[in-house]
């Protein structure tokens, strides 16, 4: 049985490991939905979970195993009134192909709804096409717009933009 909940700081340590462990490395490439083929540097710092931890404007939603191991996470940012920044989601890559990211994905959206959001950005590196169709079959859609990657590479990478409106249908 797999139980949601919300992080809390003392959770820091643990979620940078499972974020490290989802998104690059070795341990990354047991799971579809990673980075470690693209970048292989670090990809959060243990000071910036602590930091988006403790702002009050980003919900990091977790998923707990029955054995209390954190298993899942993502965090939601409210950018402003309307829209939410949704970021970092990831499942431990053993159990990758579960479900469980579906999951989390929707708890994200359900509690960006009901916190008065209207709809929901993200971004993904351009060449993680595998990755922006599992959004696309979720609703998001490709806004078009296209941002920089915040560190320069060789071959450059760039994030899509992707949008889905939250609205109850």
């Amino acid at each position: 049985m797999t139980a949601f909940g919300t992080a809390a700081s003392s959770n820091a340590r643990e979620l940078k490991d499972l974020i490290e462990s989802a998104y690059r490395g070795d341990s990354a490439r047991q799971g579809w939905n990673h980075e470690a083929d693209i970048l292989d540097d670090e990809r959060t710092s243990l000071e910036d979970v602590e930091r988006l931890l403790a702002d009050p404007k980003v919900t990091f939603t977790i998923a707990r195993s029955d054995a209390e191991a954190i298993i899942g996470c993502v965090a939601v940012t409210r950018k402003d009134d309307r829209l939410g920044y949704l970021g970092m989601l990831c499942v431990s890559p053993r159990l990758q192909s579960g479900g469980l990211g579906s999951g989390l994905l929707a708890a994200a959206e359900d509690g960006a709804r009901d916190n008065g959001l209207g709809a929901m950005e993200m971004t993904v590196i351009s060449q993680r096409g595998s990755l922006i169709e599992w959004y696309e079959r979720r609703g998001y859609v490709d806004t078009g717009e296209r941002r920089p990657f915040p560190v320069p590479r060789d071959p450059p990478l760039e994030f899509v933009v992707l949008e889905k409106s939250l609205a109850a249908s």
